[in-house]
């Protein structure tokens, strides 16, 4: 067994793995760890835990606890982001570079700067970088970003009136496809199934398991069917009360609905016991629809 703790370098970002060294650490406290790219202030995630040594990686460890001086500088980084952004910008303007810059993060000892952009194209910005190099001093590094990423890294409230997902807790982002919103019969307006970044909304996935499995043993809308009524044919199905609404045809060239539930109609739901390796297997099978909108409806 080994012990481990949980980092995050910014809020809602994606959680590391360090070994704490000796110290015995909280979920909130500020500590200073060696990574690939240098010294680095993060935030406890995950405090101290024991985990089995089998497929554990050797972990990097942590430094120190941070101090009141560490805190200190790690706040002074995170104020500098605004000006160094908005010089960035006139920079890349000044040359007619079609970029957005959405962030920037200052290292720990100061010693690099990482301008993150969006844009459509791509962009030649070796001009710009020892322009930026020799203003700021450090090393420069650019890193082109999708509309995504800029979302999860502004934040912002969802149509749910919440923070966006992506934001607030996701530490990655996962696939999503259009047939994710057809299983749980939404309209398929882009309006209405999108998120901030114009892309479909991430919580799409999040119940999309248990739609697509009841749906294998629901009846199909317009399909006939056995009722204890006679035959009839399926009007609609409610995937979450599990009640099905069947429309028979009357004497007077009408018709009526009655409503059934599954035990009614002699279906019995079976929910197969999945394995993460299958779920991710029929997620690979929605590569080819992820983040693909439909034309706008009227």
């Amino acid at each position: 067994m080994s012990e481990i703790v949980g980092v995050q370098f910014k809020e809602g970002g994606k959680l590391y793995y360090f070994a704490p060294n000796g110290l015995t650490l909280q979920k909130g406290e500020g500590v200073v760890v060696e990574t690939a790219f240098g010294v680095e202030y993060a935030t406890v995630s995950l405090p101290n835990q024991e985990i089995s040594d089998e497929n554990l990686k050797e972990l990097k460890p942590v430094l120190r606890k941070a101090t009141p001086e560490d805190t200190a500088h790690y706040k002074e980084n995170l104020e500098k982001r605004k000006d160094s952004m908005r010089i960035a910008q006139e920079m890349a303007n000044k040359r007619k570079l079609d970029m957005k810059f959405v962030d920037a993060d200052f290292a720990f000892d100061n010693t690099k700067v990482v301008f993150y952009f969006t844009s459509e194209h791509r962009i030649d910005f070796r001009d710009l970088v020892k322009e930026l190099a020799a203003y700021f001093r450090m090393r420069i590094e650019l890193r082109q970003i999708g509309i995504r990423d800029e979302c999860k890294l502004k934040g912002g409230l969802g149509p749910c009136g919440l923070v966006c997902c992506c934001n607030g807790y996701m530490d990655d982002f996962e696939r999503v496809s259009i047939k994710m919103a057809k299983h749980q019969g939404l309209s398929l307006n882009p309006s209405k199934i999108s998120g901030l970044c114009g892309r479909l909304m991430c919580c799409l996935k999040f119940e999309d398991e248990y739609y697509a499995d009841t749906l294998k043993f629901m009846p199909k809308v317009n399909s006939e069917i056995d009722t204890p009524n006679g035959k009839g044919k399926v009007d609609s199905i409610d995937v979450l009360r599990l009640n099905v609404v069947v429309k028979f045809a009357t004497e007077d060239d009408g018709y009526e609905l009655r409503e059934y539930t599954l035990s009614e109609l002699g279906i019995t739901p079976v929910y197969p016991d999945k394995c993460a390796n299958c779920r991710n297997a029929e997620a690979d099978e929605d590569e080819d629809d992820a983040d693909v909108l439909p034309e706008e409806e009227e």
